[in-house]
């Protein structure tokens, strides 16, 4: 193919998305087209049959958006420039959000049975929502303009309530397998694979693709455990939080900080008051957990040399001298003062200085603190040498900082 970089591209984009992208017939398995759903309601259904009857009813240089009786939405379209027919499916998608009493009504057009329902009800949770289609459409209008050489030679077709493109007939969906229940522990398995990785990429502080990740959340697929739907992601916001805080401690941040962000974190769901407010929440906690340990994490330093750090940040006023934290550690100064040099590439003293420092310019920012109590404070009662330190960091006296 011709545009082989600009398809990976693509379906790279796709993955960001949330959304999932197959090559047919060229991957080996089609099962997660649907997240297993047909598979589930009918103890087996024959993919690449169904696919066969997506190819019969398409045609060469269009995209199709079918939504399909569960409606839930794909794009199919046929690639050029291949030895043999072959196309690309994404999906499944969701355009609009489900509602409970929607999902009961398609139990009951397909026969679903109550002992089922419940399996079928947490499929929604695992399909991605995009409310807004318009930029999913540029990209598919892009490709098209790549694949075909140009927006007017090929169309956009919207297939809606599918049935030959709906993967099979809706008849045919009647009770689900219920003694053995592989939608759900396949979808438990793909919800922790999402926070697994959600984990690992806070864990080490990954700004940029905890960002992408942000991108593309949504609250739609959140279990349904309450008849309030604010409750209800109030209960998944706490559930994130606990994720989160052991994702930074994963990343050997000490427990110190930790608790502080997790504690600040829990009040604000609690008094969030709506959908959207929380969804901000959410957002916001992830940026928080990534940049906490951006800045905490401990892992390069050996374990003595955590606990000097830890004393450091949390008695920032207290005696943090070379002899009191040795004496507190029980080791030699000298041991002491030669290790924290080689992992930190700064005497203590230094270290101190400079912490106590920019804790003073926090609070010469924020407060109308009175410059000699700034400089208790910060640990430092002799006002003139608390100025000289400041001034080597800053570059400032406290006063002219203040002023600036």
């Amino acid at each position: 193919m011709f545009y082989e970089k600009e398809l990976a591209f693509f379906r790279g984009y796709l993955k960001n998305l949330g959304l999932n992208s197959y090559i047919v017939p060229s991957d080996e398995s089609y099962d997660e087209v649907d997240f297993q759903l047909r598979k589930f309601l009918t103890s087996g259904k024959d993919y690449n049959v169904i696919l066969e009857e997506v190819f019969k009813n398409t045609k060469d240089n269009t995209i199709y958006k079918i939504t399909d009786s569960f409606l839930c939405c794909y794009i199919f379209l046929r690639l050029p420039d291949t030895d043999e027919p072959c196309g690309i499916i994404i999906g499944p998608y969701l355009d609009c959000e489900i509602s409970k009493e929607t999902k009961l009504n398609l139990a009951e057009k397909f026969n679903i049975s109550s002992q089922t329902f419940k399996e079928f009800e947490k499929y929604y949770t695992q399909v991605p929502l995009i409310a807004n289609e318009s930029n999913l459409f540029i990209l598919f209008n892009t490709l098209g303009e790549t694949i075909w050489g140009g927006l007017e030679n090929f169309t956009i077709e919207r297939i809606e309530e599918a049935t030959s493109y709906n993967f099979g007939e809706a008849t045919k969906y009647i009770q689900g397998n219920t003694d053995k229940p592989q939608l759900s522990v396949h979808l438990i398995e793909s919800t922790y694979e999402k926070e697994n990785r959600l984990m690992d990429i806070v864990s080490q502080g990954l700004i940029n693709n905890a960002e992408m990740i942000i991108s593309k959340m949504t609250n739609a697929g959140v279990e349904q455990r309450s008849s309030d739907p604010v409750r209800n992601i109030k209960n998944y916001s706490v559930i994130l939080n606990t994720l989160l805080r052991k994702a930074a401690e994963h990343g050997s941040v000490h427990p110190y900080y930790i608790d502080k962000i997790s504690s600040d974190f829990a009040v604000k769901i609690e008094m969030a008051n709506s959908l959207k407010e929380i969804e901000q929440l959410q957002k916001e906690m992830i940026r928080s957990y990534c940049q906490l340990v951006k800045k905490h994490s401990m892992k390069n330093y050996s374990h003595l040399i955590q606990k000097v750090l830890t004393t450091i940040d949390s008695e920032i006023t207290g005696d943090l001298s070379l002899n009191a934290q040795a004496k507190a550690l029980n080791v030699n100064p000298s041991y002491l003062s030669s290790l924290f040099k080689k992992e930190t590439g700064m005497t203590l003293t230094d270290y101190v200085n400079k912490k106590r420092a920019e804790h003073a310019a926090r609070l010469l920012k924020t407060t109308n603190m009175q410059i000699q109590t700034i400089s208790q404070y910060c640990g430092i009662y002799d006002v003139n040498y608390f100025t000289k330190i400041f001034k080597k960091y800053f570059g400032k006296t406290p006063k002219e900082y203040r002023e600036s």
